[in-house]
């Protein structure tokens, strides 16, 4: 086909060609071709029961039949609180108020956005910064952008970016503070505490408006889950300096850690939750945040009750009929008692793979959210040069073998680390799990003989 005459679409990748997905069904994709497609990342970590279920479907055209669009600004549906209400009786303790958008960047907006405006309503007016994580993704609007830490994404718009500071998130295999995680915890001694301490106090408590981070690190860096203690230290620098602790669980809320939200096996409570990509199972653009009771308060107290901000789509009703038919299916599948079991068997899977892939330098993640790092060599500890593009070449190996997964790179310092994401389907059977690394032990062992031909090659230069 003549894309120049013939194709219309602005593709992510213009020098692409991409695999046209016809349908769905269960942890499998079809394409145009009659190639099949193993899930094994649910998308980008959203499409959380699988493709095909006609349930969802239905829920939402039965509610554009009622109501296809209602402009909350002026309207409110019977769906909308049936929502709100099941995911804040999910949410933590005290944190209960709703507010939908269409995806995860307007949510983490939408938070930075009240913090701002908590703050300042209360007579705060200086506090505006928002302290964020290196190698931390929360959205690709512009304060969502300036708050994340993807150095790729972000260097393309850095004279657009707001000026919000970012610390490290404590990747504990590849400190960046030259430290053994046991020694931390064991003395209670955290370089990255201490390093967000000093870094709110140089640019003044009285400045600093939020602390945004996710539970663990997704797309960065490849599920990295943080060391026991380490939230509950956060926390208490935000109740000291009152600053808002935002939680962003876009990626891993709804069961993907085992857990309704990953914030529960934290030890904590956050100001502000975030959450997107699971809520709907990837059926319709849906996402927003679940605010605490003080903020609520502090709303109606001084700012009459009025939040300055909104979406045109904000709590569209058909996407929020999706939402609660996907969350309907959660409960009645027991989607987090398989969760459990099946990512504890992923994981098992993964560390028998570490074993036989010298490529394979680490397994970590919870649930079914687990990932890889990728080096050229465990033993010596030898990392991949970005120009080799490790995961992409492994992923896309793997599509061609029938299984897609999650490649990432930059998970160190924004430009070196590898890594792979494995989070199917939640509903995922054992079968399926042994079919994921079936598939990827044999991607991993055609992407490593291909790699000792390269290195032959040059060495025979």
């Amino acid at each position: 086909m003549d894309r120049v005459e013939k194709d219309y679409v602005f593709h992510r990748d213009l020098k692409k060609e991409y695999p046209i997905i016809t349908h769905g069904e269960g942890i499998y994709l079809f394409d145009d071709q009659g190639k099949k497609y193993l899930d094994a990342c649910s998308g980008a970590v959203a499409a959380n029961l699988g493709h095909g279920i006609s349930s969802i479907g239905e829920a939402m055209a039965e509610q554009a039949k009622k109501a296809g669009f209602v402009h909350t600004m002026r309207f409110e549906t019977p769906i909308l609180h049936q929502l709100a209400e099941k995911i804040g009786k999910m949410a933590p303790e005290f944190v209960n108020k709703v507010y939908f958008t269409t995806g995860g960047s307007e949510a983490n907006e939408s938070a930075i956005k009240l913090a701002r405006q908590y703050h300042r309503d209360a007579g705060k007016s200086q506090k505006h910064i928002v302290i964020g994580r290196w190698q931390s993704y929360h959205g690709n609007t512009m304060g969502s952008l300036s708050a994340g830490g993807d150095v790729k994404r972000r260097h393309a718009y850095t004279p657009n970016l707001l000026n919000y500071a970012h610390v490290y998130s404590p990747y504990c295999h590849r400190c960046p503070y030259g430290r053994e995680s046991s020694d931390c915890v064991k003395n209670q001694n955290w370089t990255c505490i201490s390093d967000l301490e000093r870094t709110i106090l140089e640019l003044g408590p009285e400045n600093v408006s939020a602390f945004i981070a996710e539970p663990i690190v997704g797309s960065q860096q490849g599920a990295v889950p943080p060391p026991p203690g380490y939230f509950e230290k956060v926390r208490g620098l935000c109740d000291r300096f009152d600053i808002v602790l935002i939680i962003d669980e876009v990626m891993t809320g709804f069961g993907r850690t085992g857990t309704n939200f990953a914030t529960e096996q934290l030890g904590i409570t956050p100001d502000i939750l975030t959450f997107g990509k699971g809520v709907s199972a990837g059926y319709a653009p849906l996402a927003g945040m679940i605010v605490h009771d003080k903020l609520i308060e502090g709303l109606l107290e001084n700012s009459d009750g009025k939040f300055m901000h909104g979406f045109t789509y904000s709590g569209h009703p058909v996407a929020v009929s999706a939402g609660l038919a996907a969350l309907e299916i959660y409960e009645r599948e027991a989607v987090l008692e398989n969760v459990i079991e099946q990512g504890a068997y992923l994981l098992d899977r993964l560390m028998e793979l570490k074993e036989k892939h010298p490529c394979i330098g680490n397994v970590r993640g919870r649930g079914l959210l687990l990932g890889i790092e990728l080096v050229k060599d465990s033993k010596v500890d030898l990392l991949f040069k970005p120009s080799e593009k490790a995961a992409e070449t492994i992923n896309t190996i793997a599509m061609e073998l029938g299984a897609v997964f999650y490649p990432g790179t930059g998970s160190i310092d924004g430009m070196n680390g590898e890594h792979l994401i494995i989070s199917p389907p939640l509903n995922s059977k054992k079968q399926e799990i042994d079919e994921i690394v079936r598939i990827l032990d044999e991607a991993l062992t055609v992407f490593e003989q291909q790699l000792r031909k390269d290195e032959a090659y040059e060495i025979a230069k």
